[in-house]
C-alpha cells in the first residue's frame, strides 16, 4: 500500500467520496450527515490522503487542523471493494505520524453511533476514547465523538 497527499482531482477519488456520502445519507437523517464534500476537503486547513495499491484506490482520510494543538480526523473511508485489508489501520498510522510531526497534542473525530461499529472498534484499538462534542459540534444521537491525547 502506498499513502500519498492528494489534491482531490481524480475520478476515482470523486467516486470514493460519493460512496462515502451515499453511505452517510443511507444511515443518517440529513441533519446528522457531517461528511465533507470534495470542495470542503480542498480547504487549506485540511490535508487529504489517499491509499493506493498500484493504480487502485483503496481508501482515503483527512485531517482538519482545528488549532495548533488539535486536529480532527475527517472522511476516513475504505472502498467497499477493499474492506478488511488493513487500509484504515495503515492510514491511521500515517495520520499519527503526521500529527506527531506537526506537534499536535490531541486528535479527535466524529463517527456514526449505530452502524459503524467496526470503525469505532478500530479507533478504540488505537487509543481513542469517547468524548464530548468538540469545536462547533452539538450532541446528536446518530454521532459519537472520540478523542486521543498524543
Amino acid at each position: 500500500m502506498h499513502i500519498k497527499i492528494d489534491e482531490l482531482n481524480g475520478s476515482e477519488i470523486y467516486e470514493l467520496l460519493q460512496e462515502h456520502l451515499q453511505s452517510m445519507a443511507l444511515h443518517s437523517p440529513p441533519e446528522s450527515v457531517h461528511a465533507l464534500d470534495i470542495e470542503a476537503l480542498r480547504k487549506p486547513e485540511i490535508t487529504f490522503w489517499t491509499v493506493w495499491e498500484s493504480d487502485v484506490l483503496l481508501g482515503c482520510g483527512a485531517v482538519k487542523e482545528l488549532d495548533s494543538q488539535h486536529a480532527e480526523i475527517k472522511s476516513m473511508r475504505t472502498s467497499s471493494l477493499h474492506l478488511r485489508k488493513g487500509v484504515a489501520k495503515n492510514l491511521l498510522n500515517n495520520i499519527f505520524e503526521e500529527a506527531k510531526h506537526r506537534y499536535y497534542s490531541r486528535l479527535s473525530l466524529e463517527t456514526r453511533s449505530i452502524v459503524f461499529e467496526p470503525a469505532r472498534r478500530l479507533y478504540a484499538n488505537f487509543g481513542f476514547t469517547y468524548y464530548e462534542p468538540f469545536v462547533d459540534d452539538v450532541e446528536d444521537w446518530h454521532s459519537v465523538f472520540m478523542t486521543k491525547e498524543l
